[in-house]
């Protein structure tokens, strides 16, 4: 692709986008052009995919830089523990569902009913953990229900 008018720069204020280290840049960049309907806006260096409203930029990992001393930027080694994810909000979890496995994305369960929200996750194939949920009782000012070890809602 090359650089247009769907760059993530703005003219006033800031725009959030969402950077991911990958192991294969051509992967990952064609799974969130293909399950998120994204469009590629440039193929690396970095790789940007334009998904809805924001951007996921992709790059692969690398040592400390002069702009960030002492950082390492490297792919999940374990899906098991996470510190963050991407959030999607859909407007038919159905619809979402059923284009996403059709383009081989594999969830962790079917949507699941949690009284505000239909939600399910899946993973990239770096192993980012996404959760896609479908706003319901929350929309009437249902909360959903909190873990009984937290006391808060998730």
């Amino acid at each position: 692709m090359t650089p247009h008018g769907d760059l993530p720069a703005p003219q006033h204020g800031l725009v959030l986008t969402h950077f991911l280290t990958v192991r294969d840049v051509t992967v990952s960049r064609r799974f969130y052009a293909d399950v998120f309907g994204g469009e590629v806006v440039l193929d690396e260096n970095p790789a940007m995919v334009k998904v809805a409203n924001t951007w996921i930029i992709m790059n692969p990992g690398g040592g400390p830089t002069p702009d960030k001393p002492g950082v390492t930027l490297e792919p999940p080694q374990s899906g098991e523990r996470v510190s963050s994810f991407l959030n999607v909000r859909v407007a038919d979890i159905a619809t979402f569902y059923a284009h996403a496995t059709g383009k081989g994305a594999e969830f962790l369960t079917e949507p699941i009913d949690r009284g505000s929200e239909l939600r399910c996750y899946l993973r990239d194939p770096d192993g980012y953990l996404i959760e896609v949920g479908q706003s319901t009782g929350l929309l009437v000012g249902i909360l959903a229900e909190a873990p009984a070890e937290s006391g808060k809602a998730l």
